[in-house]
């Protein structure tokens, strides 16, 4: 039977991770896997070599604490990777793991397809002539990604953007609201802090001075926070004595659910964005890193916008308070405008717009078409 060792570093990663094998075990019943994951991977068959969260971390002074033990995974997956000798290795995401462990096994002749391009197009675009010497293809979820990267002489698959087959335009408000005796008059406020701890731990006390500051004009709000694996405890434990209490949302119909019911969203910036753009909520998306780290990318940065909504749409169709501007009171000032109205049509209007970009031009799902892009690389 053939293998293919799939490696993912974070929340997203293991979802995409596990609807890739889906879609390549029913073109291909004979493959097998092996590799990193979370829950869905491990829900699709793959036991992780280690626990995924390990790898959650984000940014030069928060992975510095940990950097023996990430050198210690790294050698660890590189020697499963060579004593398993996979047809193919597929990265998922977290380039900052994943191409270093991509470096290493390329030499061993096993081709490597990193899934989801790395962002050198909007920092350190001087990376990617380095990216060519690691790499054989990289499945591309924008459209403007294939270009960058084949100037550079790195074979690229546009295969479309996860978001299309997520399912969060599907949610149902009315059963969210009874689910969680949540009163005819009460305001959802949707909260989306991200997948890695390091992102947890700086945004959700900015995110729980913000949603005090603002209900301050609107008393009826209620806060939902989804729960998302690796770092729920440490959502539940930073949303204690929260005022308003917020409801902690686990798996992903309810999640779905809750975007379904939301008036406005507080979103970290990255995927999650287009998650809640998909379903229609009008948000602000909020970043904030270690001082250090912001000043280096602010500096490098080459893209005029941080969300991929306003990337794509060219437009700053969604609020963006980064870094130094990610404070409770310009956060709730935003939010406030939204739930007063304003902006709210420019903002649904922009999102459709950007949803008509994101399909794969071969036609089907996202996740097919990259199961179709790494069939061709391991053949017949």
């Amino acid at each position: 039977m053939t293998l293919l060792y799939v490696v993912a570093g974070e929340s997203s990663g293991d979802v995409l991770g596990a609807r890739l094998i889906a879609r390549l075990r029913e073109a291909r019943p004979d493959l097998r896997f092996a590799g990193i994951g979370g829950d869905r991977m491990a829900e699709a068959g793959v036991n992780s070599l280690f626990p995924m969260r390990e790898l959650a971390l984000m940014g030069l002074l928060e992975v510095l604490p940990n950097i023996r033990s990430l050198a210690r995974r790294l050698d660890e997956t590189v020697a499963d990777i060579a004593d398993r000798r996979p047809a193919a290795l597929v990265t998922i995401d977290s380039p900052g793991f994943a191409l270093r462990v991509a470096a290493r096994v390329r030499p061993l002749g096993i081709p490597v397809i990193h899934y989801v391009a790395p962002q050198v197009w909007a920092w350190r675009q001087g990376r990617v002539k380095k990216m060519g010497r690691k790499l054989d293809r990289i499945l591309a979820l924008l459209p403007f990604e294939a270009p960058f990267f084949e100037r550079a002489g790195i074979p690229v698959t546009f295969v479309g953007h996860p978001v299309l087959e997520s399912g969060a335009a599907t949610g149902n408000a009315a059963r969210f609201r009874a689910r969680h005796a949540i009163a005819p008059g009460e305001k959802v406020v949707l909260v989306m802090p991200g997948s890695r701890r390091t992102e947890v731990g700086r945004l959700l006390p900015i995110f729980r001075e913000t949603l005090r500051l603002l209900a301050a004009r609107h008393p009826n709000l209620r806060p939902v926070v989804p729960l998302a694996g690796p770092v729920e405890e440490a959502v539940r434990a930073a949303a204690t004595g929260w005022s308003p209490a917020p409801i902690l949302v686990r798996g992903i119909d309810d999640k779905h659910d809750a975007f379904a019911a939301a008036e406005v969203g507080l979103i970290k910036s990255g995927t999650s964005s287009l998650e809640v753009a998909i379903a229609g909520v009008p948000m602000v998306v909020a970043y904030k890193m270690n001082p250090v780290t912001g000043w280096i990318i602010r500096r490098l940065a080459k893209v005029k916008y941080a969300s991929i909504v306003n990337l794509l749409a060219d437009a700053p169709v969604i609020p963006e308070l980064l870094i130094e501007d990610c404070r409770p009171p310009l956060l709730a000032r935003e939010l406030g405008k939204l739930l007063d109205g304003e902006g709210v049509a420019a903002q649904r209007e922009g999102f459709a717009r950007v949803m008509s970009l994101l399909s794969p031009p071969g036609g089907g799902s996202p996740s097919e078409a990259a199961a179709r892009a790494v069939l061709k690389m391991i053949g017949p």
